[in-house]
């Protein structure tokens, strides 16, 4: 009677695996809130021109990168089905060079890299030119707030955490975090701009490395001490925008948010009048 072959896995085994191998992403799947924000994975589309060029470049790369894994990651999956040992597949051997293959897989990358370069210049470009900016703002970061000034206007203001979130982040306060609106996202002195206007930023540090972040803006620049960096941003529908300190700045940098407060520009015009009222006050005395 013969004996079957030990080194052929029988087909229970593998279907076993094979459902032991879908019911796990199921199991994962199930736990998934039935309504998930599914834009929350993906980066925001933003309120600013730059930050829509740069949406729009993000999808493109990110869709050329999908159907290139898909493309290979699809023939390797063939590849290893159709031509697997079980199914009388012979390795050959006699492999030899093929310039032809090695010129297409050349040939292909350095094409595609060509087209991505083309396609992020332009904008690259574009969110460094601080040319014909109607404003300038300077910001410094210090452990853990950011300062920021409205240069030649003579106005300055701190902006620091808000006070109820200050409370609500300490050990042992007795407070629910998740009763403070904006946790850890507000503060007690927000940026003010004016809307439709295009703002020249320059940022540094007064003490340790931080990073100026909103994400709504398409704006990540690192503060840096002794060195400054410049770029810009223009937001033309007034609203309330937040980000954060991106550079790991000590041991409270998770407690240094960024708040941009956008506003049409007659509101403006009288809030820089209003904080150059007491400046020229005690310039006076």
């Amino acid at each position: 009677m013969p004996h079957p072959n030990p080194t052929t896995p029988s087909p229970a085994p593998r279907r076993a695996t094979l459902a032991s191998a879908l019911a796990l992403p199921a199991l994962l799947l199930a736990g998934l809130p039935a309504r998930a924000d599914w834009s929350l994975l993906n980066m925001p589309v933003g309120v600013t021109p730059v930050s829509r060029e740069v949406y729009d470049l993000h999808m493109l790369i990110l869709w050329i990168c999908t159907i290139i894994a898909v493309a290979t990651f699809g023939a390797m999956a063939y590849a290893l089905v159709a031509f697997r040992k079980s199914k009388g597949a012979v390795a050959d051997t006699n492999m030899t060079h093929s310039t032809a293959a090695e010129i297409i897989w050349t040939v292909i990358p350095v094409v595609i890299l060509v087209f991505m370069a083309f396609q992020a210049a332009p904008a690259l470009i574009r969110i460094e030119d601080t040319r014909n900016s109607e404003m300038t703002i300077k910001i410094t970061g210090y452990q853990w707030k950011w300062e920021y000034e409205y240069l030649n206007e003579g106005v300055s203001l701190f902006s620091s955490l808000a006070a109820d979130s200050n409370a609500a982040r300490r050990k042992n306060a007795g407070i629910d975090p998740r009763s403070v609106e904006n946790y850890l996202l507000e503060v007690d002195e927000p940026l003010v701009v004016p809307a439709g206007v295009k703002i020249r930023y320059l940022i540094t540090a007064n003490d340790v490395l931080h990073a100026w972040w909103v994400p709504d803006f398409a704006v990540k620049r690192d503060a840096i001490p002794g060195y400054v960096n410049e770029g810009w941003f223009q937001v033309d529908e007034p609203g309330i925008y937040r980000g954060q300190c991106a550079e790991l700045c000590g041991k409270d940098h998770g407690f240094m948010p960024v708040v941009v407060k956008v506003v049409p520009k007659a509101e403006f015009d009288a809030w820089l009048a209003a904080r150059k009222a007491p400046a020229a006050v005690a310039a006076a005395n």
